[in-house]
């Protein structure tokens, strides 16, 4: 048993210091990124957030508006080969959308038949995702993967440290997904004990993952949950992450997926984690006796059209440039100076915000 006794920080304890910026207006902030990456030949452009492999946010109808945004959408592990095949007569935009499996060998089945069907040359991105990417089985899983799919952009995880983000990189993995257990529909934490606070994961992995060259790219990293505000996604570029993976923020919308309810004359938007008990009885039919739920079901006020969203999350990130004065987000992490605040500050701020 050991007990590390340095400080790890979740987004909720920090703060951005502003800075003294040349920049005269938001609209002069570049948000959109280039990468090149370490495996896969592929080079790619856009605005580097993504949703979250879930049933409420990673469907075929937010695929075709975040597109337009130049983002990507993460297919959650539901839809069928029939079901890209019909997504296919009318969607045709690679660079945005990504294929999404597990390890169980029905996924690597589906895999094999998305590639015999020429079906995966659709995608740029493939997730292997995992709630534990810790498995010595998973990282021989990246590797299988890398070889039957040696273009495409390949994202693995998850994990919170950093060893463990540049084995999965060398074994195959373009980019590693970073977070275990700080989304809002995640329970992992508080069913088994295990977790790493998201902001330092982010930190520390990142700096592992770009230590990684191979002469012409380095390793990447996905912050993936934990980003319960626009700020939020701020801080996971501030610290290091080239992509941002968000799940309750591309949830609860017209858009969305998940049912509408009505309850006492609301409008609500169901809204849960893919290791909860709803999603397993849904999508697999029924749960496995020898697993726990890690995730949670909840309903989420409806928050209306997501066009609105997309605007105002663009708007908080080019305001948060202006801020520390970086004129594009690939400056984020050199121009960002993290101040630690005071815990009953920020839980003051949070029940304000939610009018408690």
């Amino acid at each position: 048993m050991r007990i590390l006794d340095d400080v790890k920080l979740d987004y909720r304890d920090v703060l951005l210091r502003p800075k003294r910026s040349t920049l005269t207006s938001r609209k002069d902030v570049l948000l959109e990124r280039s990468f090149t990456f370490y495996h896969s030949p592929k080079k790619w452009k856009g605005l580097p957030i993504m949703t979250a492999n879930m049933a409420t946010c990673g469907t075929f109808e937010i695929a075709r508006i975040l597109s337009k945004y130049k983002m990507v959408t993460t297919f959650h592990k539901y839809y069928s080969v029939k079901d890209f095949e019909k997504f296919f007569k009318t969607f045709n935009d690679p660079d945005y959308i990504c294929y999404t499996l597990g390890i169980r060998d029905k996924d690597i089945a589906q895999l094999k038949a998305m590639k015999k069907k020429g079906l995966l040359e659709k995608f740029s991105f493939i997730c292997l995702d995992v709630p534990n990417g810790y498995l010595q089985s998973f990282v021989e899983i990246v590797k299988d993967v890398r070889k039957m799919c040696p273009k495409h952009i390949i994202i693995a995880g998850n994990v919170a440290t950093n060893e463990i983000t540049e084995e999965i990189i060398l074994a195959g993995a373009d980019l590693v997904k970073i977070g275990i257990g700080p989304g809002s529909a995640c329970t992992t934490r508080r069913m088994t004990g295990v977790g790493y606070p998201q902001l330092s994961a982010v930190i520390e992995c990142a700096d592992a993952a770009h230590g990684i060259a191979n002469g012409t790219s380095v390793g990447r990293i996905i912050a993936d949950g934990g980003q319960q505000h626009a700020s939020d996604v701020a801080k996971a570029f501030c610290g290091g992450a080239d992509f941002n993976m968000c799940g309750s923020l591309f949830s609860g919308f017209e858009q969305s997926g998940g049912e509408t309810i009505i309850k006492n004359g609301k409008k609500y938007k169901e809204y849960f984690g893919s290791s909860s008990n709803k999603a397993m009885e849904e999508f697999y039919g029924k749960k496995d006796k020898h697993r726990a739920s890690e995730g949670r079901y909840t309903l989420i006020p409806h928050k209306g059209d997501i066009h609105d969203f997309m605007q105002e999350l663009m708007g908080s990130l080019r305001s948060t440039a202006t801020y520390i004065g970086a004129r594009q987000l690939k400056e984020f992490p050199k121009r960002a100076t993290f101040l630690k605040v005071n815990r009953q500050l920020t839980s003051y701020l949070e029940q304000y915000d939610s009018g408690e």
